[in-house]
Protein backbone atom coordinates (compact mmCIF):
# COMPACT_ATOMS: atom_id res chain seq x y z
CA UNK A 1 0.00 0.00 0.00
CA UNK A 2 3.18 2.34 0.65
CA UNK A 3 3.10 3.15 -3.60
CA UNK A 4 -0.97 3.75 -3.15
CA UNK A 5 -1.97 7.09 -3.69
CA UNK A 6 -5.49 6.83 -4.30
CA UNK A 7 -7.55 3.75 -4.62
CA UNK A 8 -11.18 3.71 -4.25
CA UNK A 9 -14.63 2.19 -5.43
CA UNK A 10 -17.80 3.99 -4.12
CA UNK A 11 -21.51 5.41 -5.87
CA UNK A 12 -22.98 7.64 -7.10
CA UNK A 13 -26.56 8.96 -5.83
CA UNK A 14 -28.50 11.09 -8.28
CA UNK A 15 -30.26 12.86 -5.25
CA UNK A 16 -29.97 16.84 -4.50
CA UNK A 17 -26.92 18.11 -6.48
CA UNK A 18 -25.24 14.31 -5.89
CA UNK A 19 -24.60 12.05 -3.42
CA UNK A 20 -21.00 9.80 -3.78
CA UNK A 21 -20.20 7.25 -0.98
CA UNK A 22 -16.57 6.22 -1.63
CA UNK A 23 -14.69 3.42 0.41
CA UNK A 24 -10.65 3.16 0.25
CA UNK A 25 -7.83 5.39 -0.21
CA UNK A 26 -8.69 9.13 -0.93
CA UNK A 27 -6.95 12.19 -0.99
CA UNK A 28 -7.83 14.28 2.09
CA UNK A 29 -7.65 17.69 0.66
CA UNK A 30 -6.68 18.99 4.83
CA UNK A 31 -4.03 21.60 4.02
CA UNK A 32 -4.64 24.00 0.87
CA UNK A 33 -2.16 22.59 -1.72
CA UNK A 34 -2.95 19.75 -3.50
CA UNK A 35 -1.20 16.65 -3.60
CA UNK A 36 -0.86 16.87 -7.71
CA UNK A 37 1.87 19.74 -7.84
CA UNK A 38 0.19 20.09 -11.56
CA UNK A 39 -2.65 21.84 -9.58
CA UNK A 40 -0.93 24.16 -7.42
CA UNK A 41 0.32 27.56 -7.41
CA UNK A 42 4.18 26.35 -6.61
CA UNK A 43 6.33 23.78 -6.18
CA UNK A 44 7.67 23.54 -2.06
CA UNK A 45 4.95 23.51 -0.23
CA UNK A 46 4.53 26.03 3.08
CA UNK A 47 4.85 24.56 6.80
CA UNK A 48 1.10 24.35 6.89
CA UNK A 49 0.12 21.66 3.89
CA UNK A 50 3.52 19.95 4.67
CA UNK A 51 2.28 18.93 7.88
CA UNK A 52 -1.53 17.81 7.13
CA UNK A 53 -2.64 14.99 5.66
CA UNK A 54 -2.25 14.02 2.05
CA UNK A 55 -4.46 10.68 2.03
CA UNK A 56 -6.80 9.09 4.40
CA UNK A 57 -7.92 5.58 4.50
CA UNK A 58 -11.70 4.55 5.07
CA UNK A 59 -15.31 5.87 4.24
CA UNK A 60 -16.35 9.41 3.19
CA UNK A 61 -19.78 10.17 2.19
CA UNK A 62 -19.92 13.87 -0.23
CA UNK A 63 -23.16 15.87 0.20
CA UNK A 64 -24.02 18.35 -2.63
CA UNK A 65 -27.23 20.18 -0.76
CA UNK A 66 -27.13 22.77 -3.81
CA UNK A 67 -24.54 23.48 -6.89
CA UNK A 68 -22.63 25.72 -4.29
CA UNK A 69 -22.50 23.85 -1.32
CA UNK A 70 -20.87 20.48 -0.39
CA UNK A 71 -20.66 18.20 2.75
CA UNK A 72 -18.08 16.14 2.97
CA UNK A 73 -18.36 13.60 6.08
CA UNK A 74 -14.96 10.93 7.23
CA UNK A 75 -15.01 7.54 9.04
CA UNK A 76 -11.17 6.85 8.63
CA UNK A 77 -8.30 4.74 10.29
CA UNK A 78 -6.38 7.50 11.46
CA UNK A 79 -4.60 10.77 10.68
CA UNK A 80 -2.55 9.53 7.65
CA UNK A 81 -2.25 5.89 7.97
CA UNK A 82 -3.44 2.44 6.49
CA UNK A 83 -4.01 1.09 9.44
CA UNK A 84 -5.93 2.07 13.11
CA UNK A 85 -3.21 2.60 15.96
CA UNK A 86 -6.17 2.38 18.60
CA UNK A 87 -9.39 0.46 18.65
CA UNK A 88 -11.21 3.97 18.09
CA UNK A 89 -11.63 5.34 14.49
CA UNK A 90 -11.04 8.71 13.39
CA UNK A 91 -13.79 11.19 12.11
CA UNK A 92 -14.13 14.44 10.50
CA UNK A 93 -16.30 16.97 8.50
CA UNK A 94 -15.26 18.96 5.38
CA UNK A 95 -18.00 21.98 4.33
CA UNK A 96 -17.01 23.79 1.17
CA UNK A 97 -19.07 26.97 -0.08
CA UNK A 98 -18.55 28.37 -3.62
CA UNK A 99 -21.11 31.42 -3.29
CA UNK A 100 -19.63 33.13 -6.57
CA UNK A 101 -17.15 31.88 -9.34
CA UNK A 102 -14.41 33.48 -8.30
CA UNK A 103 -14.75 32.50 -4.30
CA UNK A 104 -14.17 29.14 -2.36
CA UNK A 105 -14.10 28.64 1.36
CA UNK A 106 -13.74 25.51 2.81
CA UNK A 107 -13.10 24.53 6.57
CA UNK A 108 -12.22 20.88 7.75
CA UNK A 109 -12.43 19.42 11.10
CA UNK A 110 -10.84 15.70 12.28
CA UNK A 111 -10.84 13.80 15.60
CA UNK A 112 -9.30 11.22 16.03
CA UNK A 113 -7.01 8.78 18.59
CA UNK A 114 -3.56 8.70 17.10
CA UNK A 115 -0.84 7.76 19.11
CA UNK A 116 0.27 4.54 19.04
CA UNK A 117 -0.26 2.68 22.49
CA UNK A 118 -1.65 5.78 24.10
CA UNK A 119 -5.67 5.12 23.60
CA UNK A 120 -6.48 7.79 26.08
CA UNK A 121 -5.25 10.82 23.82
CA UNK A 122 -7.52 12.54 21.86
CA UNK A 123 -6.38 14.30 18.59
CA UNK A 124 -8.38 17.84 17.11
CA UNK A 125 -7.65 19.64 13.64
CA UNK A 126 -9.30 22.17 11.93
CA UNK A 127 -8.02 23.74 8.93
CA UNK A 128 -9.84 26.79 7.61
CA UNK A 129 -8.86 28.45 4.01
CA UNK A 130 -10.12 31.15 1.19
CA UNK A 131 -9.23 31.70 -2.48
CA UNK A 132 -10.43 34.52 -3.90
CA UNK A 133 -9.42 35.57 -7.53
CA UNK A 134 -9.79 39.65 -7.59
CA UNK A 135 -8.79 40.44 -10.82
CA UNK A 136 -9.95 38.58 -14.19
CA UNK A 137 -9.78 40.49 -17.64
CA UNK A 138 -8.46 37.64 -20.02
CA UNK A 139 -7.95 40.04 -22.74
CA UNK A 140 -5.16 41.90 -20.93
CA UNK A 141 -1.96 42.06 -22.19
CA UNK A 142 -0.33 42.40 -19.05
CA UNK A 143 -2.19 41.22 -15.66
CA UNK A 144 -5.10 39.11 -16.70
CA UNK A 145 -5.82 37.03 -13.43
CA UNK A 146 -5.26 37.81 -9.95
CA UNK A 147 -5.89 35.66 -7.13
CA UNK A 148 -5.25 35.27 -3.15
CA UNK A 149 -5.25 31.98 -0.78
CA UNK A 150 -5.03 32.58 2.91
CA UNK A 151 -4.80 29.42 5.50
CA UNK A 152 -5.36 28.92 9.12
CA UNK A 153 -4.89 25.75 10.66
CA UNK A 154 -5.05 24.95 14.55
CA UNK A 155 -5.36 21.67 16.60
CA UNK A 156 -4.04 19.93 19.29
CA UNK A 157 -3.38 16.98 21.85
CA UNK A 158 -4.99 16.28 25.26
CA UNK A 159 -5.09 12.83 27.51
CA UNK A 160 -1.96 10.44 28.22
CA UNK A 161 0.09 12.88 29.80
CA UNK A 162 -0.09 15.81 27.93
CA UNK A 163 -3.08 18.77 27.82
CA UNK A 164 -4.14 21.30 24.92
CA UNK A 165 -2.75 24.70 26.05
CA UNK A 166 -0.60 25.67 29.37
CA UNK A 167 1.43 22.75 30.21
CA UNK A 168 3.73 22.92 32.69
CA UNK A 169 7.03 20.37 32.54
CA UNK A 170 5.45 17.42 33.86
CA UNK A 171 1.82 17.53 31.92
CA UNK A 172 3.36 19.38 28.93
CA UNK A 173 0.97 21.29 25.92
CA UNK A 174 1.00 20.04 22.40
CA UNK A 175 -0.92 21.98 20.18
CA UNK A 176 -0.75 23.06 16.41
CA UNK A 177 -1.04 27.00 15.26
CA UNK A 178 -0.18 27.48 11.27
CA UNK A 179 -0.77 30.07 9.07
CA UNK A 180 -0.43 30.46 5.26
CA UNK A 181 -1.04 33.47 2.47
CA UNK A 182 0.37 33.49 -0.82
CA UNK A 183 -0.83 35.30 -3.97
CA UNK A 184 -0.76 34.76 -7.74
CA UNK A 185 -0.71 36.54 -10.72
CA UNK A 186 -1.31 35.29 -14.45
CA UNK A 187 0.10 37.04 -17.42
CA UNK A 188 -1.03 37.77 -21.03
CA UNK A 189 -4.18 37.17 -23.15
CA UNK A 190 -2.87 33.25 -22.86
CA UNK A 191 -2.37 33.19 -19.32
CA UNK A 192 0.53 30.84 -19.67
CA UNK A 193 2.74 32.84 -17.67
CA UNK A 194 2.51 33.05 -13.86
CA UNK A 195 4.16 34.47 -10.70
CA UNK A 196 3.30 33.39 -7.17
CA UNK A 197 4.67 34.86 -3.75
CA UNK A 198 4.10 34.04 -0.10
CA UNK A 199 5.00 32.10 3.16
CA UNK A 200 3.78 30.65 6.27
CA UNK A 201 4.58 30.01 9.90
CA UNK A 202 4.07 26.81 12.18
CA UNK A 203 3.97 26.47 15.80
CA UNK A 204 3.85 22.71 17.17
CA UNK A 205 5.07 22.26 20.47
CA UNK A 206 5.51 18.08 21.09
CA UNK A 207 6.83 17.78 17.48
CA UNK A 208 3.09 15.60 17.01
CA UNK A 209 2.84 16.93 13.36
CA UNK A 210 6.43 17.50 12.18
CA UNK A 211 7.78 15.67 9.22
CA UNK A 212 10.66 14.18 10.58
CA UNK A 213 14.23 14.30 8.64
CA UNK A 214 15.64 11.00 8.07
CA UNK A 215 17.05 8.56 10.65
CA UNK A 216 16.43 7.29 13.83
CA UNK A 217 16.47 9.36 16.96
CA UNK A 218 17.78 12.42 14.34
CA UNK A 219 14.70 14.55 15.71
CA UNK A 220 12.51 13.74 18.78
CA UNK A 221 8.82 14.10 19.55
CA UNK A 222 9.01 13.95 22.98
CA UNK A 223 6.26 15.33 25.04
CA UNK A 224 7.22 19.10 25.24
CA UNK A 225 9.57 19.53 22.53
CA UNK A 226 9.55 22.80 21.31
CA UNK A 227 9.17 23.50 17.00
CA UNK A 228 8.62 26.58 14.99
CA UNK A 229 9.47 27.59 12.07
CA UNK A 230 8.80 30.37 9.39
CA UNK A 231 8.93 29.52 5.51
CA UNK A 232 8.91 32.39 2.39
CA UNK A 233 9.13 31.63 -1.34
CA UNK A 234 8.76 32.83 -4.89
CA UNK A 235 8.84 31.74 -8.19
CA UNK A 236 7.71 31.86 -11.98
CA UNK A 237 5.73 29.51 -14.18
CA UNK A 238 5.18 29.01 -17.76
CA UNK A 239 2.70 26.58 -18.93
CA UNK A 240 2.88 26.24 -22.34
CA UNK A 241 -0.08 23.86 -22.82
CA UNK A 242 -2.23 22.46 -20.37
CA UNK A 243 -0.06 19.03 -19.71
CA UNK A 244 3.06 20.88 -18.91
CA UNK A 245 4.26 23.44 -16.63
CA UNK A 246 8.05 24.61 -16.05
CA UNK A 247 9.12 26.64 -12.57
CA UNK A 248 12.05 27.97 -11.23
CA UNK A 249 11.11 29.03 -7.55
CA UNK A 250 13.19 30.63 -4.50
CA UNK A 251 12.30 28.97 -1.40
CA UNK A 252 13.71 30.57 2.05
CA UNK A 253 12.86 28.40 5.22
CA UNK A 254 13.70 28.62 9.04
CA UNK A 255 13.27 26.75 12.03
CA UNK A 256 14.35 26.74 16.05
CA UNK A 257 15.92 23.43 15.67
CA UNK A 258 18.35 21.86 13.43
CA UNK A 259 16.00 20.51 11.02
CA UNK A 260 17.11 20.68 7.28
CA UNK A 261 19.98 18.63 5.61
CA UNK A 262 23.57 20.24 5.82
CA UNK A 263 26.45 19.90 3.45
CA UNK A 264 27.18 16.41 5.49
CA UNK A 265 23.73 14.63 4.44
CA UNK A 266 21.42 12.91 7.64
CA UNK A 267 22.54 9.43 6.49
CA UNK A 268 25.48 7.37 8.56
CA UNK A 269 28.44 5.97 6.10
CA UNK A 270 27.79 2.63 6.55
CA UNK A 271 23.92 2.55 7.43
CA UNK A 272 22.08 3.21 10.40
CA UNK A 273 24.54 0.98 12.78
CA UNK A 274 27.34 2.77 14.60
CA UNK A 275 30.71 3.15 13.07
CA UNK A 276 32.91 -0.12 14.41
CA UNK A 277 34.53 0.81 17.35
CA UNK A 278 32.90 4.43 17.97
CA UNK A 279 30.01 3.85 20.59
CA UNK A 280 28.87 7.39 19.58
CA UNK A 281 27.55 7.18 16.31
CA UNK A 282 27.09 8.96 13.42
CA UNK A 283 25.67 12.74 13.55
CA UNK A 284 22.88 13.83 11.07
CA UNK A 285 24.05 17.44 10.14
CA UNK A 286 21.12 19.25 10.66
CA UNK A 287 20.60 23.14 10.41
CA UNK A 288 18.16 25.57 11.55
CA UNK A 289 18.05 27.34 7.62
CA UNK A 290 17.81 26.45 4.39
CA UNK A 291 17.78 28.63 0.97
CA UNK A 292 17.29 26.84 -2.09
CA UNK A 293 16.31 27.24 -5.75
CA UNK A 294 14.02 24.86 -7.60
CA UNK A 295 13.70 24.12 -11.12
CA UNK A 296 11.04 21.84 -12.47
CA UNK A 297 9.09 20.35 -15.02
CA UNK A 298 5.99 18.86 -14.18
CA UNK A 299 3.79 16.73 -16.31
CA UNK A 300 0.32 15.79 -16.87
CA UNK A 301 -1.07 12.67 -18.33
Amino acid sequence: MRYVTEGYAGIHLNKMHGINLDFGVFKSYVGLLSYNNFENWNYQPSFTSDNTPWFFTGARAQLFPTDKLKLEFWLINGWQTYGMFNEMPGTGVQVQWRPKENMSFLTSSYIGWDTPNTPDRIRFHTDNSAVIRYINKPNSSVISKAAFSITADAGFESGGGVVAFNGDSITPAQNFLSFMFYNRFWFGTNQNWAWTFGGGTIHNPGRYLALLPAGNGVVTQNPGDKFDGWDFSTGFQFMPNELMTVGVEYVSRHTNIPYFSGHGGVTSPNGWNNPIGNPIGYAADLVKNEERIIFSTIFRF
